[in-house]
Order: C-alpha cells, then sequence, then structure tokens
C-alpha cells in the first residue's frame, strides 16, 4: 500500500532525529528553550531571582523611596564595596539583592531616616561574562549587560566576519557537568524559526568560518539541519 504523502515529511524527521542519536551522545532539540548552566548565580541573574549574588565590576542603581538626593548610581569595586551618601563605604560584593537591600535600608534608619525603602536594580551583571570567538568582527570578552540572546550578542561583537559561515554559530555551556554545545543557523535565527537562546555567564559563541577543516566543523556537520543540542 502506498504511503500518504502527507506522512512521508514525519518519517523522515523521525528518522533524522534516530541517525542523530547514535554514539550515545545526549542530545535536545536546540529550537527548545537551552537549559540554564549548572551556575545558580548565573540563572538567578538574568530570570529576576533574588539568589544572585553582586560581584566585582556589577553596576547597580541604588534609590531611597522619597529622597531623591541619595539614590545612586555606582560599581562594585575590584574588593567587593560600593560607597554612599551618608553610610560611606558598604560590602555589596557576594552578598544578593535584598540583603543588601536590607543592610542599606537599616543604616540609613540608623540616626537618618525613617523607616527607610531601599531598592536595588542591577543595570549591568558586569561579573558575568561571556566569550566570543572565531568569525566575529570584534572577538573578545564582553560582560552580559542584563538580558542576552545570541543575536544580540553577535551584535555586540560588530557582527559576522565577512568570512563566517552563517550556518557555522556554536554555542557552548556547562551543563550537569557536561560541555554541551548547539549549533545554529544565523539565517534561521533571523527569520525567527529558531529560538534565540538566553546566554549566561561563562557561556562561549564560536563562529566557523567558511571552508574551515576543525573539529568544530565536524561537530556541525554531524548535527542535523534541524539543529541539536548534544555533547561536545
Amino acid at each position: 500500500m502506498t504511503r500518504p504523502r502527507r506522512f512521508l515529511a514525519p518519517l523522515l524527521l523521525a528518522l533524522a532525529l534516530l541517525s542523530g542519536c547514535g554514539g550515545g551522545s545526549s542530545i535536545r532539540a536546540s529550537n527548545a528553550a537551552l537549559p540554564a548552566p549548572d551556575t545558580t548565580n548565573a540563572a538567578g541573574a538574568y530570570e529576576g531571582a533574588t539568589d544572585y549574588r553582586l560581584g566585582a565590576q556589577d553596576l547597580i542603581e541604588v534609590s531611597v523611596f522619597g529622597v531623591g538626593d541619595l539614590s545612586r548610581t555606582v560599581r562594585v569595586n575590584s574588593n567587593g564595596q560600593i560607597s554612599l551618601p551618608l553610610v560611606g563605604g558598604v560590602m555589596a560584593g557576594g552578598r544578593t539583592i535584598p540583603e543588601l537591600e536590607e543592610d542599606l535600608a537599616r543604616r540609613y534608619a540608623d540616626g537618618y531616616l525613617q523607616r527607610p525603602q531601599v531598592t536595588i536594580f542591577v543595570k549591568e551583571f558586569a561579573s558575568q561574562r561571556i566569550t566570543l570567538e572565531g568569525a566575529v568582527k570584534a572577538p573578545g570578552i564582553y560582560p552580559i549587560t542584563g538580558r542576552t540572546t545570541l543575536l544580540q550578542a553577535i551584535a555586540v561583537a560588530e557582527g559576522l566576519d565577512p568570512l563566517a559561515d552563517l550556518k557555522g554559530i556554536v554555542l557552548f555551556r556547562n551543563i550537569d557537568g557536561k560541555r554541551m554545545a548547539a549549533a545554529y543557523d544565523m539565517r534561521e535565527l533571523r527569520a525567527g524559526t529558531v529560538d534565540d537562546p538566553q546566554l549566561y555567564g561563562d557561556d562561549m559563541i564560536v563562529v566557523e568560518q567558511s571552508g574551515s577543516k576543525t573539529a568544530l566543523r565536524r561537530f556541525i556537520e554531524t548535527v542535523p539541519a534541524i539543529g541539536l543540542f548534544r555533547i561536545f
């Protein structure tokens, strides 16, 4: 009996998935949300969680409700400290946002204000950094400024080099103690046919050059065209 044409595409897709699972590799669909890395601080930094701990070079905005003169935007120094009006130097490094808010409220209440309400907003997660290598115009290590996606990171690196392979964008991440990698096609990312993944601290993006013969190229060629996330 001839199989109806409408069943042919799903059958081919299933076969492609099965063939990609050879060799015992752990595989995830890359057009689904990528898992967060092992570092819980990194996950909390960009999802609005309260367990993110401030680090050196983070840029924070401190506001005291109703007292505009006390509002400041300050950067955590290499010793983990910030300096604010009235209270002077305060240790911010290693603390969560609620912990620092509570400490500042207590300091301002000690002889300065009645029931002060202190709010802290992290403007730059500078202690969380990503690396861009390969065929981008400005490779380097960049701080994550708030929520950042793969396309945004490439833009920060001034875009792709003219020799870049549009199908050779690879995102590396440590998940469950394993080095994972996802290959992306720039055209699909721009068209929105696959999700533009959110990045976290310590992520690495490598863009291959067209015609390269590296180990990364061999990895890209083993990933089916639909894009899969697996152990590298």
